[in-house]
């Protein structure tokens, strides 16, 4: 549970304004666990529809309490698990219409138990194919610089499409990307990372590319999701052979 604090100007603010928070103090309340939460992040997540703070006459933001906690679990699940936005809105939605749902995941799992090496990776969301989003979108999403992107393009972790647009993977990417990097893993050392994933997408492909040459609908809807389900044994195949690999060189 995410505290508000308890004392200075905005505080004060807060408790004359009902228990309302301006975005200061709605940064402070999330630094500690999100210390690089920006004002134009939380600023984006509400364009995105993550959260729909009050405004006041003037046309300053104010943040209930609750708004505060969405913004929090939107964060985390962005952090723990790389879900797309679409997903975590709707996944929210849900929750608050009182539904029954269970948390898609197309990342990695913390905490896992013992015999779960990443859990389900492409999860159990029906995500949208096809969506796209802007460069200032993935920058923001992904919450890295300009220059960043540049250097993961020319290393080709990142394309643009012909339009200059970017498919909504690439914020998975770049976030992947970027959590490496803090751990001393330089985006130049993951160019293996990318040939053996085309390599990968490349034998899928091969697989399932009679199912989507049929004449019929069905067996074409077929083919994408034995694409999905191959991508996923694939991705989980990797993840065991990288644990392997590491406990061969335990001591």
């Amino acid at each position: 549970m995410l505290q508000t604090p308890s004392g200075g100007a905005d505080s004060g603010t807060a408790a004359a304004d009902g228990g309302l928070m301006s975005i200061g103090t709605v940064l402070n309340v999330l630094h500690e666990e999100f210390p690089e939460v920006t004002v134009s992040k939380i600023r984006f997540l509400e364009s995105e529809g993550l959260i729909e703070p009050q405004r006041t006459p003037s046309g300053y933001r104010k943040f209930s309490e609750r708004d505060v906690e969405r913004l929090g679990q939107v964060l985390r699940m962005q952090r723990d698990h790389y879900l797309p936005l679409k997903v975590i809105r709707e996944y929210l939605d849900a929750l608050e219409r009182g539904e029954e749902v269970r948390l898609p995941s197309l990342g990695r799992q913390r905490d896992a138990g013992d015999g779960e090496l990443l859990g389900d990776l492409l999860g159990d969301a029906d995500t949208a194919t096809g969506a796209r989003i802007g460069r200032e979108e993935l920058l923001t999403a992904a919450g890295i610089r300009a220059e960043q992107l540049a250097e993961w393009e020319s290393y080709g972790l990142v394309a643009p499409l012909p339009d200059g647009t970017y498919e909504a993977e690439a914020a998975t990417v770049a976030t992947l990307v970027a959590e490496l990097g803090r751990h001393g893993i330089e985006p130049r050392h993951l160019r293996m990372m990318k040939a053996a994933a085309e390599r990968e997408a490349g034998l899928v492909d091969q697989v399932v590319a009679p199912l989507r040459r049929h004449r019929n609908p069905q067996t074409r809807a077929h083919a994408e999701a034995r694409a999905k389900e191959l991508a996923g044994l694939a991705v989980k195949l990797h993840a065991a052979l990288v644990q392997s690999a590491l406990g061969a060189r335990l001591p």
